[in-house]
C-alpha cells in the first residue's frame, strides 16, 4: 500500500510514520506549511508547523529512509481555520480550530491531493483507532483525540491510518528513543496552534477591532459593565468580566449568553449554564449512514471533556440530542460527538456543530 505519512515534526507523527514503513508499506513523508510566515520559530510547546518542525520531520524521515517532501497549504489554513475561527468568535460562538484543521485540510485537502497522487492512505500520529472502518477511541484515554476526528466521513475513514492509537504516549516516547529519533523527547505543542503567543483575545482584538457593548446581569437587567467585544467572551467564562464582584448572593457570575448582533455578554449564576438538550448543524455520521429514529448514546462537547449519557436522534437535517445528565457551559459553534453506549464506550458515531444548547 502507497501511504502518505503527515509528519509535523513531532514524536507521535514519527513514530506513526516509523511503524508504517515497519509493516512494509511504501511511505513518504510529508510536512504541511500552514503557516504564511514560514520562518516563525516554535516557542517551546507553543505552536507549531515551524521552520524549526519542519526539519525535525525531515531528520526523522532521513533516518527512516523516506523521501519526505513539504507541501504549502497556508493560504488553505488561513481561509478554512483562521478565517472560520475570528469568524466563529465573531458571531458569539467558541469554535475548536483542531476539529476544523482535522476536517478541512488533513483529511479533506491533503487527502484529496495524497488519492490523486495514487496513495491509498493518509497516516498521522493522531491518538485513535479503526477497526472494521469504525472510528474508535485510543488506548491512551489522555491522550485520545477520536473527539476531534469525529467529524470524519465514512470515506475520509476508509483512507485514513493512526499507527498509533493502539499505544500509551509513554512507550511512543521510548519507541522513538529506541530509533534513534532526535524527537523522542521533544515537548507536545499546546493551546492553538497558529497563535503561539498563547493571548487569543489579543489575536483575535487585532482581527476584528473594537466593538463595544454591555456586559448585563441576566436576572436585573442591569448594566454591569462594557467591553470591547464579544469575541473576548465565552459561555461558562467566570474570570475577565469586568464587573466589580459577585453578585447579590455573593457567588460568582458566569457568561451565560452571548449575543453578537446586539453585543450584549449576559452573565448570571452557576446554577444558569445548565443545559438539558443540544440541537447540532451539519451532522457526520462516521458509518455513512444516519441512525433512524432515537438511538442511545454518550456525547462528548469539549475534546479533553467527560461523557454523559444521551439520546440521540435526526430531525430533518439536523441532529437532536436530549442529555440524560445536564452539561454545564456548553457553548454554540462548539462540536458535540456522539459515541456508541456499548460496554467499551468508544466508537464514535456521529459529530455536529452545535447552535442551540437550551436549559429544556
Amino acid at each position: 500500500m502507497r501511504v502518505l505519512a503527515a509528519m509535523s515534526g513531532g514524536v507521535d507523527s514519527s513514530v506513526a510514520a516509523a511503524r508504517m514503513v515497519d509493516a512494509g508499506h511504501e511511505v513518504v513523508g510529508v510536512h504541511l506549511a500552514l503557516s504564511r510566515q514560514p520562518g516563525t520559530l516554535r516557542t517551546g510547546s507553543r505552536g507549531c508547523c515551524s521552520k524549526e518542525d519542519a526539519g525535525d520531520a525531515r531528520r526523522v524521515a532521513d533516518v527512516l529512509g523516506i523521501p519526505f517532501y513539504v507541501w504549502d497549504f497556508a493560504d488553505q489554513f488561513a481561509e478554512d481555520v483562521i478565517d472560520d475561527f475570528v469568524a466563529s468568535y465573531e458571531r458569539g460562538e467558541t469554535p475548536n480550530p483542531c476539529v476544523r484543521c482535522n476536517e478541512k485540510i488533513k483529511f479533506s485537502a491533503l487527502a484529496a491531493k495524497a488519492l490523486a497522487l495514487g496513495f491509498d492512505a493518509v497516516a498521522t500520529g493522531h491518538y485513535a483507532r479503526l477497526s472494521d472502518g469504525r472510528l474508535r477511541r485510543a488506548v491512551d484515554v489522555d491522550k485520545d483525540q477520536s473527539y476531534v476526528l469525529g467529524v470524519l466521513t465514512a470515506q475520509q475513514l476508509r483512507h485514513a491510518a493512526f499507527p498509533i492509537g493502539d499505544t500509551p504516549k509513554p512507550a511512543i516516547r521510548e519507541e522513538a528513543a529506541r530509533r534513534g529519533l532526535a524527537v523522542a523527547d521533544k515537548p507536545d505543542s499546546h493551546d492553538i496552534c497558529f497563535i503561539p503567543s498563547g493571548d487569543t483575545q489579543a489575536f483575535l482584538g487585532a482581527r476584528i477591532g473594537v466593538r463595544r457593548g454591555a456586559v448585563v446581569d441576566d436576572a436585573t437587567g442591569a448594566v454591569l459593565a462594557e467591553h470591547d467585544g464579544v469575541h473576548g467572551f465565552t459561555i461558562g467564562q467566570r474570570k475577565g468580566l469586568g464587573i466589580a464582584g459577585p453578585g447579590p448572593d455573593g457567588l460568582p457570575r458566569y457568561v451565560t449568553a452571548i449575543d453578537a448582533e446586539s453585543q450584549t455578554v449576559r452573565v448570571g449564576a452557576k446554577e444558569d449554564l445548565e443545559v438539558r438538550s443540544l440541537t447540532g448543524i451539519r451532522p457526520v455520521f462516521t458509518s455513512g449512514v444516519a441512525p433512524t429514529g432515537p438511538v442511545e448514546c454518550e456525547v462528548q462537547v469539549r475534546a479533553h471533556g467527560g461523557v454523559v449519557p444521551a439520546v440521540a436522534e435526526v430531525v430533518g437535517d439536523e441532529l437532536r440530542v436530549s442529555l440524560r445528565v445536564p452539561l454545564r457551559g456548553v457553548a454554540p459553534g462548539q462540536t458535540l460527538v456522539l459515541y456508541r453506549p456499548d460496554p467499551a464506550g468508544d466508537e464514535v458515531v456521529a459529530s455536529a456543530t452545535i447552535s442551540r444548547p437550551e436549559s429544556c
